[in-house]
């Protein structure tokens, strides 16, 4: 294993509430059971995070040696690999720390909606 490899696990596994599980054989890096970042380009030597579009643009144009997208659809839809072995540890905290906020954004949405829900029915 790279340490690469071993420095994105050990920054996505230390972020708030975050926890290794597996998607389709390959690592991926959970926060409230949604998929943040994964490793499942380790073998080209590449992580895998879930940004949005403009965000993707932002670092790709930043640090275009560091990030590219995700080949088709995927990365249409932000996915963004980022080359373990170019990214210092900075670089890759801050775009680990993105991915994270971006699904722990999306999950407190949900959950606003579903309470403004049961308000609007009378089931506080």
């Amino acid at each position: 294993m790279s340490a690469g490899v071993d420095r994105f696990r050990g920054i996505a596994c230390g972020l708030p509430g975050a926890e290794e599980c597996a998607h389709m054989g390959n690592p991926d890096f959970r926060a409230g059971g949604r998929i943040f970042a994964t490793l499942s380009g380790q073998a080209r030597g590449r992580g895998v995070l879930k940004l949005t579009p403009e965000q993707q643009a932002a670092f790709v144009a930043e640090l275009p040696e560091v990030f590219e997208p995700v080949e088709k659809g995927w990365g249409r839809m932000g996915m963004t690999y980022i080359v373990l072995e170019r990214a210092d540890e900075a670089t890759m905290r801050g775009a680990l720390v993105v991915a994270h906020r971006n699904v722990e954004q999306k999950q407190a949405a949900g959950k606003a909606k579903v309470a403004k829900k049961r308000v609007r029915r009378g089931a506080a």
